[in-house]
């Protein structure tokens, strides 16, 4: 029976269209998958959109509009741009759509069953960029602005329904502290549970000043706050609470991938609501960074903005892998990333110069020497091919190795580095000149057999990175990759006698 693989995006806010944010998390959560399914895991993708709370309330007044008008406007556009960049998402959750309610009411009624959720009040700060509520001493710290948004607090008082937070924060602080890979990078996880640490309040899980969102079934004067909302989606989607939940029992517990803005409510409210209701917690929480642009905040009015506009018109011009390529590689997973056209170009000419290029001349001295046939290593290895032969050997453990620490900058470059060693390997051993001696025919064999393999093996390896370009490249190497998986794929390489295809530019100077 093959593994199985739950993935996540964050759900995402359709106040706006996508931007830029949207798409990295997203891209980066597509190649997870893709290489899952690859490995032949049984794999499922979610994302989706988070249509309730005040955020979205405050966006259709000020568009004088209603909240629902307002997500059937813009919520089409998610839907509609995830094929346009050929992401592989199993589904797609609405907190809007019945199938979630069902499952929100399920999970609040069990909640309440277990004495979790009781009435009180509330009266403090509220950040509506964030749909939460701080703290008076985090609120003056912050001179009463968003830590995030910079936008004024809000005062509110009013009655609320809470969640015992408090009862679950010390068995998620303990279940942190035992498992060092729940939260990633570490850099987060020790965040996290520093707040922790400094202890936590029950959460506010209701609003009785709100009528947009999915009412508390036991109080139906007050609609459900949007984290109990919003984070259910993860499994809700799967049929949790509903009569059919085969697939939730298939591939709950999942992996989250988001934003680092929204990490303490994935890593504490989350495992925490999971608790009461007696679920598993998630596998593993990943926290991206957040994009600058030119080495500046992104801004409409500075006229750095990466909206859709930009990213299709880079798409148009350098092709999707070229920039699925450059989002993976731009920084290690984590941490803080620029958006810089000097980048992105030196990203697509290393792939042309050094992928494209490596495939090029390996085709086109087959095809010169040998006819296009792959010859057989002859003769005794000398220490360059014994060094490329385990480089390109060892590329599938590289490959498994990135991908489980989820450092996707290292799994966008495996592929690329192999391919840089290949062409080093093809300028010291100059396959040239060995041509013009038939006493040395059999080394000949070798050079050219080994800088085969090596790049038939980096492209296998850039298939769940850039999938389209990858897989034409195996093609001209007379190779189709459908239907394979990756230890199928690495362990036929290119065998004697294979015969190659016809060698194309695989990026093509940009216009």
């Amino acid at each position: 029976m093959p593994n199985r693989f739950y993935i996540t995006t964050p759900i995402y806010y359709p106040n706006a269209e996508p931007h830029l944010g949207h798409v990295y998390t997203t891209i980066c959560t597509d190649a997870v998958a893709r290489y899952h399914r690859l490995l032949g895991d049984d794999t499922f993708f979610l994302t989706g959109t988070d249509e309730h709370g005040i955020k979205m309330v405050k966006t259709a007044e000020g568009l004088k509009t209603t909240p629902a008008e307002l997500v059937e406007r813009n919520v089409p556009i998610f839907q509609n741009l995830w094929p346009e960049l050929d992401i592989t998402n199993d589904d797609f959750i609405r907190t809007t759509s019945s199938r979630h309610k069902a499952g929100v009411t399920a999970i609040v009624n069990k909640m309440l069953a277990s004495g979790d959720i009781y009435l009180g009040s509330y009266s403090g700060w509220y950040d509506e960029s964030q749909e939460e509520f701080v703290t008076e001493t985090e609120a003056k710290a912050n001179e009463y602005k968003s830590a995030v948004s910079g936008r004024p607090l809000v005062k509110y008082s009013e009655a609320s329904y809470f969640f015992r937070l408090s009862k679950y924060a010390p068995q998620v602080q303990a279940y942190i502290e035992a498992n060092p890979h729940f939260i990633q990078p570490e850099s987060r996880r020790n965040e996290v549970l520093s707040k922790l640490r400094a202890g936590v309040e029950d959460l506010s899980i209701s609003r009785s000043t709100l009528t947009w969102g999915i009412p508390l079934p036991n109080d139906p004067g007050h609609v459900i706050y949007v984290w109990i909302d919003a984070l259910s989606n993860y499994i809700t989607a799967l049929g949790y609470g509903q009569a059919d939940d085969s697939r939730y029992r298939r591939y709950w517990p999942g992996v989250h991938m988001i934003g680092k803005e929204i990490l303490w409510f994935h890593t504490v409210y989350w495992p925490a609501m999971l608790l009461s209701i007696g679920e598993p917690l998630p596998k593993q929480v990943y926290a991206h960074g957040w994009w600058t642009a030119e080495g500046k905040k992104m801004s409409k009015s500075l006229g750095n903005f990466i909206d859709l506009e930009k990213l299709r018109g880079i798409i148009s011009r350098y092709g999707l892998d070229a920039l699925r390529y450059y989002l993976l590689r731009a920084a290690p997973f984590g941490n803080d990333l620029d958006f810089s056209d000097a980048d992105f170009t030196k990203a697509f000419n290393e792939l042309a110069n050094v992928l494209g290029n490596c495939l090029n001349r390996t085709i086109k001295m087959i095809g010169r020497y040998r006819g296009g046939i792959v010859p057989t290593v002859a003769g005794e290895l000398e220490q360059i091919d014994r060094d490329l032969i385990v480089r390109a050997q060892r590329i599938g453990q590289d490959l498994a190795s990135a991908y489980e620490k989820m450092e996707l900058q290292q799994a966008a470059t495996l592929g690329i580095e192999l391919a840089r060693a290949t062409n080093g390997y093809i300028d010291s051993t100059a396959p040239f000149s060995l041509a013009k001696d038939p006493a040395k025919a059999p080394r000949l064999d070798t050079v050219l057999n080994l800088s085969a393999q090596a790049i038939y093996r980096a492209l296998v390896a850039l298939l769940p990175i850039m999938p389209h370009k990858a897989a034409d490249g195996l093609k001209q190497l007379g190779v189709d990759p459908g239907g394979k998986t990756l230890d199928q794929l690495l362990s036929m390489g290119l065998a004697p006698g294979h015969r190659l295809g016809e060698g194309q530019p695989l990026f093509p100077r940009a216009e």
